[in-house]
């Protein structure tokens, strides 16, 4: 941008919102001009700065009855200049989270408006499945049910599209063209397996919505937990478990494998628990050796406007052995647990080897050791009360046995 250009520009906005009046004039990203002045070097950000001032004396010239409200958005609020949020700009701040259960259905309604929607498609079941999901995902999610339903020439989208374009909105893009060995199928069978059993096993872990083997995205296999209603919040007990469910991949490896031969796929697990555990320590205020003291500016350094705080080196020493306790006793937790039930943790592996994906349901009844899901063949197939609900049908089915030649002292069984 030449030097004064953005100032000029900002003019000429100002200048049309007054002749068009009554008009709204709204600013999309402003932190992008609207960041504290001082804060960095060099003729680019003198350029910026003078973009902010003139856009300050613009909204500075307004009279009450002109009739232009200026609105702005931004995710970065913390890093927006004082001056902008003073009594007369930019003064009623509103704040917009994602949508609860009512906004996702309201919004999955309207983006389905142009849909053909089958007769067997909740929305509202849908906006229960996704807690956490923005406008954008759900759009997204829309989108991606009606192209699955295009794809195999269907003219209306079904429940089942909806659940599938949810799994590879939250996870990833089935990778079905990648071989693995079947002792890497095996040793992601039972690290998935292994997050199952502990998430299923501690009370306040989310309920577990499916774990699949399959690769997709840059996984090899997941296994995916959702809330059962909004989470506003985190209680440190819950922390605690579900960095227990999280670090059970490795555990799992371990038991089965050896310390030797486990591979590097936790390696997203401990991050993951190292984020959280780090969280509870320099935010949380959930670690008695710490204290309730808010040191995340000082670990992560320069953040927004400041350098970061001082702290000492007996204070970091301190701070990396808390997250170090925290994680160790999850992981502690979680060997415990698949020691302990470790007949239907194999069981489940199993499971995962033959099937590739089952849901929350399905996982409940290969441990209890039933098929996981009543009736294989169409006349087999049980009441729409006892049936298995659209969330994913297993990819593969079992393979069935040969059939055995009766012998002399057996019947076959009537048809």
């Amino acid at each position: 941008m030449f030097v004064g250009v953005g100032a000029s520009r900002v003019r000429d906005m100002f200048e049309q919102a007054k002749k068009n009046a009554p008009c709204i004039v709204f600013i999309d990203e402003i932190d992008a001009v609207g960041r504290s002045r001082g804060a960095g070097y060099g003729g680019g950000n003198d350029e910026r700065e003078q973009t902010l001032n003139q856009l300050l004396v613009e909204m500075d010239g307004f009279e009450a009855n002109e009739g232009v409200i200026i609105i702005a958005a931004t995710n970065r609020k913390d890093v927006l200049d004082p001056a902008l949020l003073r009594p007369g700009r930019f003064d009623r701040q509103i704040t917009v989270p994602n949508p609860d259960i009512k906004g996702r259905e309201k919004i999955l309604g309207v983006h389905a408006r142009k849909t053909p929607l089958g007769p067997n498609v909740d929305l509202r079941l849908i906006a229960r499945g996704t807690p956490g999901f923005s406008g954008a995902d759900l759009a997204n999610l829309v989108n991606e049910a009606a192209l699955m339903a295009a794809r195999v020439g269907r003219r209306f989208v079904t429940m089942e599209d909806f659940e599938n374009a949810k799994d590879k909105v939250m996870m990833g893009a089935e990778r079905r063209s990648m071989v693995l060995t079947p002792e890497q199928k095996e040793k992601t069978a039972y690290h998935e397996a292994g997050h199952a059993i502990v998430g299923l096993t501690l009370p306040q872990c989310d309920p577990v919505y499916k774990a699949t083997i399959i690769p997709r995205g840059g996984a090899l296999g997941m296994v995916v937990s959702l809330p059962e209603i909004d989470r506003l919040n985190w209680h440190k007990s819950e922390c605690e478990e579900k960095l227990a469910m999280t670090m059970a991949g490795k555990a799992a490896e371990i038991i089965k494998y050896g310390d030797d031969m486990v591979s590097n796929g936790p390696a997203g697990d401990i991050q993951q628990a190292s984020a959280l555990a780090r969280a509870m320590v320099l935010r949380w205020g959930m670690s008695d050796k710490v204290g309730n003291i808010d040191y995340a500016e000082a670990h992560e350094g320069y953040s927004g406007q400041t350098a970061g705080l001082s702290v000492s080196a007996h204070t970091k020493e301190l701070i990396e052995e808390e997250v170090k306790r925290i994680v160790s006793d999850a992981y502690d937790r979680a060997y415990a647990i698949l020691l302990e039930r470790k007949e239907e943790w194999e069981r489940l592996a199993e499971g995962l080897l033959e099937y590739e994906t089952l849901t929350g349901e399905e996982i409940k009844r290969v441990i209890r050791g039933e098929p996981p899901h009543l009736g294989e063949d169409e006349d087999d197939r049980p009441s729409s009360g006892s049936a298995p609900s659209l969330t994913a049908i297993p990819k593969t089915r079992p393979k069935r046995k040969p059939p055995v030649e009766p012998g002399p002292d057996m019947e076959p069984e009537p048809t």
